[in-house]
């Protein structure tokens, strides 16, 4: 049986990473990794997916950091350096899935690192997920292009939300990318969500 690894990126922040990773682990039965944590330790992205499933392995964080900020600036709070060689993907027998932070230009230290080169170093496939807002086209076609400008094989996309027939056909046509999944805005974000959106994707994964 094939084991999946996928890198979760999404097109900015809050557009619902760390719900379709809760998803996508938990229909998968995987373990699951959020390479650098910046905030919120008291209820982190692990701490959700862990309340959120009930058949994902939580792996820990390589950095956490105390200030909700971007990691660069984080750790320069923290006094903590993040290198590249700190954020190798981790060693799992079965199929894993990395969540990253934020967009993917997202600086992960002062030397210009971003989640766009950890990406590329890690040589997953990856899993783009896309909200509709004003703008979120530019964003999702800005973030495709620079993932395949860099040799990165991109899965598929999972969009957020009600469909926009019009938004999601001009950019599963100008890019070429597989649609994946839908993903409904949840009444209430909480573990019966997580697990029946699950149970449906189980169904219909294609990957």
């Amino acid at each position: 049986m094939m084991n999946y690894k996928f890198v979760i990126t999404g097109i900015g922040t809050d557009v619902g990473k760390t719900v379709v990773s809760s998803i996508i682990a938990e229909a998968l039965q995987a373990s699951y990794w959020k390479p650098i944590q910046a905030g919120d330790l008291d209820n982190s992205d692990s701490i959700k997916v862990n309340r959120f499933t009930d058949n994902v392995t939580i792996l820990l964080e390589a950095f956490r950091l105390s200030e909700p900020m971007s990691p660069h600036a984080a750790a320069e709070i923290d006094s903590i350096e993040i290198r590249l060689d700190d954020l190798n993907v981790p060693e799992v027998e079965g199929n894993l899935i990395v969540e990253g932070a934020g967009g993917i230009m997202v600086p992960v230290n002062s030397n210009g690192l971003t989640f766009a080169d950890l990406i590329e170093y890690w040589k997953l496939p990856t899993i783009v997920v896309s909200r509709h807002y004003l703008g979120s086209i530019n964003h999702t076609l800005m973030t495709i292009e620079v993932l395949q400008k860099r040799g990165v094989e991109i899965e598929g996309i999972v969009f957020v939300g009600d469909e926009n027939k019009a938004t999601e056909d001009i950019i599963l046509k100008s890019t070429g990318v597989k649609f994946l999944a839908r993903i409904p805005m949840a009444k209430e974000l909480n573990k019966k969500f997580v697990l029946e959106q699950s149970d449906l994707l189980a169904l219909s994964m294609s990957f």
